[in-house]
């Protein structure tokens, strides 16, 4: 289903259920009180501006007496979509995000990754994958970083560990140009990148990435991962506790420039025999 389909099923999803709600005699209020989300919420689902978890679409059918119409219509178009079961609704928040503050202990961001450190990654994970599906699933992680140069970016502050610069995935070459990406794309102020150093040791968040997403009409949110999952949530009280994780992160890691000069430093190091 290409981008634009998906979209306009999205947006039947929407009216459908504002449709439905409407037969019930519902506000928006009304029918998100049944299922545990503001009305805004419910008016963002029907207008397509945010798709709802399955769990809140299964609550829908239940208050709405719906026989799991929206349930189907929900694992169908994440089905549809070009990622991860997990990862399909922080694709499609990220562009309506404000503000996105990552970290990744060792990893260079999804949205900071060059095409030869994506597919050295992708290689390594999927060794026996068809290459045309492996350079599809690259365009497609590429495709997201349009949110970094668009007029109306959000910002975006990535915290990563030393060791991520001292990987060498894909080559010394490749990792020569994937440290000169993320230092083009700080120097040109599309992001801020700060490093923690090896030698800070311990740190508040071991081996667990994280990412937290602000918006201007919605409640912020924070999505983690592990090898096969992935969890979005927007519990007031786990992402007030992420971000006091973050807070420590940052006050642990070293300042933006002195950051980007060791990024810098290490692609030289690369580039050197």
């Amino acid at each position: 289903m290409a981008n634009g389909q998906r979209q306009a099923a999205w947006e039947f999803f929407g009216s459908e259920l504002k449709r439905r709600r409407e037969d019930a005699g519902l506000t928006q209020d009304a029918l998100g009180r049944r299922v545990f989300v503001s009305g805004g919420y419910i008016g963002q689902f029907e207008q397509a501006i945010r798709k709802p978890q399955l769990d809140v679409a299964i609550r829908i059918d239940e208050a709405l007496q719906s026989d799991r119409f929206f349930e189907r219509m929900w694992r169908k178009l994440i089905g549809a979509s070009p990622f991860e079961s997990y990862f399909a609704a922080v694709a499609e928040l990220e562009a309506l995000a404000t503000e996105i503050c990552e970290f990744e202990p060792v990893l260079v961001p999804g949205l900071l990754q060059t095409a030869g450190y994506a597919r050295a990654l992708m290689l390594a994970a999927e060794p026996f994958e068809l290459d045309e599906v492996r350079e599809q699933r690259i365009a497609t992680r590429l495709a997201r970083a349009h949110i970094l140069k668009d007029s109306t970016k959000p910002l975006y502050w990535a915290i990563v560990h030393e060791q991520m610069l001292r990987i060498p995935v894909g080559g010394a070459a490749c990792m020569a140009t994937q440290l000169d990406h993320v230092s083009g794309l700080a120097h040109s102020h599309r992001v801020i990148v700060q490093v923690i150093a090896s030698a800070e040791g311990a740190h508040a968040a071991m081996n667990h990435p994280l990412r937290l997403m602000e918006f201007d009409d919605a409640p912020p949110t924070l999505y983690t991962e592990g090898l096969f999952w992935g969890q979005l949530l927007d519990d007031p009280s786990l992402v007030k506790h992420a971000r006091a994780k973050y807070d420590l992160l940052r006050a642990a890691a070293l300042s933006p420039k002195a950051s980007l000069a060791l990024i810098d430093s290490a692609a030289e190091s690369y580039r050197t025999p």
